[in-house]
Parts: structure tokens; C-alpha cells; sequence
């Protein structure tokens, strides 16, 4: 007697099938049905090879949908600005300005005349009056592009004169100097790695100057036998002063008193300084250009400019952030200690009362993001296996923390008190 075997891959429900379940039905109406067949195709090509039971396609069909595009994380790292984390979180009012900018807005209109108005002059009245000390402001799409800007509009075919303390090199290899010589401006370095005097610049203008750049080393410090020449004293020199705080500090904070901010170094002569929105600041990513009237004028009225403008969504944003009473930047900087740890104890009491093996343990957060490098940040985290990391990372809400010493730590210095309980429940899942 023979006894017939069935395929379980005849048991692959058909693709109408699979389209018609009320998860994918929905996604087909924001996604589009052509992006959900294709996800429920390679699907049922994943049942057929047997890796995945056929019962499963519109289940993993639909993980594959979810899981596309950026996903929010958890920011367990201890690190502010976490550059491969998007670094500043916008706070509610910059989403809620960023929905109401998604669909038709008054970017270019003047809603009282019905003609032509400047671009995005919300986010430069806004931008303006937190830098009153600047003539004129302008934003382009990040921090990098103001400069390119300033140094192509001043500098094209002439020389910047800078300290070679100063050439740094930023995220992914790129490099300030190579940056700078893409414009077509000569680079006159002057002084040495750890030392530079107002004579060494003074000595290198002439008339093929375009102008002195001041950049602040906003990613490493240097200690020991150093020196470096404030703005005040640059302002004196006969050539032009551009100086690029980095990390978009506009006021000085006494939480951060070695940090530059744009207030200060305008008030010190400075012609023009650039910094991003993304930072310190807690806004989007943006390039701020803040100087005399003159100056900046000639810089929006660059043909270079047109190609680095901001789109409606970054000025939506950009203007809410300006405005609102705070960011998670600004909370994150500020935590409570004493808070953080109560939380922390309170997190690794009702994980421990479920058998896992968790503690609350003291730790240093940072800043980040090219922000008061050496700056550290007394903080609270959740000490777990290090076994936990990756399934953390790849749970249905992704957390993302650090391991040191064979422990993973989920500091709660970037983690809202109202996502405690998010954060346990991603634990608890994996």
C-alpha cells in the first residue's frame, strides 16, 4: 500500500488571497498595490524554498512593508547626537509643523497681496530674532554648505587664511580642507597643529585674501603646550572674519561654557558665522549663515545658493524649533540625574521581578554630534547581558544602546520617561 505525500508548498495561499488580508489591503491603499504585491510575491518565493511555512506569507509580506525606510529607535546609546541616528530629534511642534508643510503651503506666497514673497520668510524672521546681534540670516541644507557657500562667494580663486590646528577632518572621511579647495579657493595655512598667534595670520593677508576662517575643532580637543587666537583679536586683522561654530550653539549656555556660539563670536567682530540646525540648536539639518546685511545679501544672491536651498519641510521645521519652548536636545542635556536614576532602578526592579538579569548602574552620556567634545554628562542606564544587543536592535521597536565590559547599558538620558514603559516591553520581548 503507498502512501501519497503532500507538497506543503501546495498549501501557498494565492497572491489575491494574500492581497485581500485587511493588514495589506490597508498598506495598499497608502503604499500603492504594485509595492505590496511585490512584497507578497517574494513572499510566497521565500515559502516555496522552504523558509518560511506557508501560513506565514502575509505575515512576513507585511514585516517586509514595516520594516522598510527609517525606523524610529529607542536612543539608548548615552549619546545625544548620534550622528547614524539622525542626530537632533525634532521636538512636537517641528513634527507637527512638518504634517501641516506636507501638502500645499505659503512657502513663496503672500497670502495678503496673492504674489510672490521670499522664501521661507518664517524661518529667517524666526532664525533672526534668536540671533539679533546678526544684520541678515540665511539657511542652506547643512552645515558643510554654508561653507561652501561663503568660500566659493568670498574666496573663489583667492586665498582663506587658517590655522592648521583648525583643518579637521569630519564624519565619513570628509575633510575640511578638501572641502574648502572644491570652491576653487587656495588655503593659506598658517602656525602649527597646537599653536598659532595673531601674527602668524597676520602676516599671511595680502591682497589676494579672501578672507580668515576660524573653525572650532567641534570634534576632538587638544591639551598641553596650545594656543589659538580668539575672534576679538582676528576682527583687527584688514581682511573679512568668517568663523564656523559647528555645532549651532546661538547663545551662550552655561551648561556647555566652553562651547561657541553665534551670539558671541558676532558681538566679538565676526563678519559671518555659519553653523548647522541640526545640533546643538535641536532642529533639522540646516546651514545657518548669520552676519552683517551686506555680506549675507551676497551670499543668498549666489547662483551656489539656488542649488543649496532648503526645502518647505526643513523651514517648517526650522521655524517651529526656534519657537518652541524647548527640544529633546535641550531635555536631554538637562536630565536630572537623580531622576534618571530612579528611573533606572525602578526599570531593572520590574525586570529583575521577571527573572531577567538586570541592574541599574551609574554611567557618562556626551553630547555628540561634533558638539563639547570632552564634555560629559552624568547619567543612569539599565545594565542587561550583552546577549541582548542585537535582538534589541532588531525587535518590532528597535533599542539602541552601548556594551561595555561584557554588559549592554541602555542609558535613559535620550529615552522620554513616557517611553519607560516601551523600553520594558522591548526587553521583555526578546
Amino acid at each position: 500500500m503507498s502512501h501519497a505525500t503532500t507538497d506543503p508548498r501546495r498549501g501557498i495561499p494565492r497572491t489575491d488571497a494574500v492581497l485581500a488580508d485587511p493588514l495589506l489591503a490597508s498598506a495598499s491603499e497608502s503604499l500603492g498595490r504594485a509595492v505590496v504585491k511585490d512584497a507578497v510575491t517574494a513572499a510566497q518565493a521565500r515559502a516555496r524554498r522552504g523558509e518560511i511555512a506557508p501560513e506565514d506569507v502575509a505575515r512576513e509580506a507585511w514585516s517586509a512593508l514595516t520594516l522598510s525606510g527609517p525606523r524610529p529607535v529607542l536612543n539608548a546609546t548615552g549619546v545625544i547626537l548620534h550622528t547614524n541616528l539622525g542626530r537632533a530629534a525634532l521636538s512636537p511642534a517641528a513634527v507637527d509643523a512638518l504634517v501641516a508643510a506636507a501638502g500645499y503651503t505659503d512657502v513663496e506666497l503672500d497670502l495678503a497681496t496673492g504674489r510672490r514673497a521670499r522664501r521661507g520668510r518664517d524661518a529667517m524672521a524666526a532664525l533672526a530674532a534668536a540671533v539679533p546681534d546678526a544684520g541678515a540670516v540665511h539657511v542652506v541644507n547643512n552645515g558643510a554648505a554654508a561653507l561652501v557657500l561663503a568660500a566659493t562667494a568670498l574666496a573663489a580663486g583667492r586665498e582663506i587664511v587658517v590655522s592648521r590646528g583648525e583643518l579637521v577632518e569630519i564624519g565619513d572621511g570628509f575633510r575640511l580642507p578638501d572641502l574648502l579647495a572644491s570652491t576653487g579657493a587656495l588655503l593659506h595655512e598658517v602656525g602649527t597643529t597646537n599653536r598659532t598667534s595673531l601674527a602668524d595670520y597676520a602676516a599671511a593677508i595680502g591682497p589676494r585674501t579672501g578672507f580668515v576662517l576660524k573653525v572650532h575643532p567641534s570634534n576632538f580637543v587638544v591639551t598641553g603646550f596650545t594656543s589659538a587666537v580668539p575672534v576679538a583679536e582676528l576682527a583687527t586683522l584688514p581682511a573679512p572674519v568668517v568663523v564656523d561654530i559647528g555645532s549651532g550653539l546661538l547663545a551662550p549656555d552655561p551648561l556647555l561654557p566652553d562651547e561657541p556660539d553665534a551670539a558671541t563670536a558676532l558681538r566679538a567682530g565676526a563678519d559671518l558665522v555659519t553653523a548647522s540646525g541640526d545640533k546643538l540648536l535641536g532642529g533639522p539639518q540646516a546651514g545657518l549663515l548669520l552676519g552683517g546685511d551686506d555680506l549675507v545679501t551676497r551670499l543668498r544672491r549666489h547662483p551656489l545658493a539656488r542649488a543649496l536651498r532648503v526645502d518647505k519641510l526643513t523651514l517648517a521645521a526650522l521655524a517651529a524649533t526656534l519657537r518652541a519652548a524647548s527640544t529633546p536636545t535641550w531635555d536631554a542635556l538637562r536630565a536630572d540625574p537623580s531622576q534618571l536614576h530612579s528611573r533606572a532602578v525602578t526599570l531593572a526592579e520590574s525586570l529583575t521581578a521577571d527573572g531577567l538579569d538586570a541592574a541599574a548602574t551609574k554611567c557618562q552620556a556626551v553630547v555628540g554630534g561634533g558638539g563639547a567634545p570632552g564634555v560629559s554628562l552624568p547619567s543612569w542606564a539599565v545594565s542587561l547581558p550583552e546577549r541582548y544587543a542585537l535582538p534589541l536592535r532588531l525587535g518590532a521597536q528597535p533599542v539602541i544602546g552601548r556594551v561595555e565590559d561584557g554588559r549592554l547599558l541602555l542609558d535613559l538620558r535620550c529615552i522620554p520617561p513616557a517611553s519607560d514603559t516601551v523600553l520594558a516591553a522591548a526587553i521583555r520581548a526578546v
